[in-house]
């Protein structure tokens, strides 16, 4: 299973995010390619302790749902409902600048995907705290998800 922990993803992760383009087509869901951008900043962020990000957490999210997302070999479902702090058109970023916005994502993927994230000061809203294990694999398969949306 891949993490952003590995330099061969997280190269991957970045190389895919390098692709996407203003006009990228969504294969599904609501948003647009760079509303997309912005809500995995955002995530990204809310994880780090950088964004408040509403908890929404109970036994079966943080045991069932959490260990399925992680470990399960198959692609997430599409339309899952997110966070409001983090939804496009509530309370997530709203996009500014494409190429900047882009550059903030490769910047915080490589961040999160560093030595530097510190694991235990994290919590998921959903998940509750994680492993760096578990972290890295979320970091891994949540733009993993949003890429193949847009077909990169």
């Amino acid at each position: 299973m891949k993490t952003l922990g590995e330099r061969e993803a997280r190269e991957e992760i970045l190389s895919r995010i390098a692709r996407l383009r203003p006009d990228s087509h969504r294969q599904w869901g609501l948003m647009t390619v760079h509303e997309m951008i912005c809500h995995l900043s955002d995530s990204y962020l809310g994880c780090m302790g950088q964004k408040y990000v509403s908890p929404a957490s109970g036994l079966f999210q943080r045991t069932v749902m959490k260990w399925g997302a992680l470990r399960l070999p198959m692609p997430w479902p599409k339309g899952v409902p997110t966070r409001p702090e983090v939804q496009q058109g509530v309370g997530g970023t709203p996009p500014a600048n494409f190429d900047i916005d882009r550059a903030r994502l490769a910047e915080l993927v490589s961040l999160f995907g560093s030595p530097e994230f510190k694991e235990s000061e994290a919590v998921h809203p959903i998940f509750g705290r994680m492993s760096r294990q578990d972290w890295m694999r979320w970091g891994y398969r949540h733009p993993d998800h949003h890429l193949r949306q847009f077909g990169v």
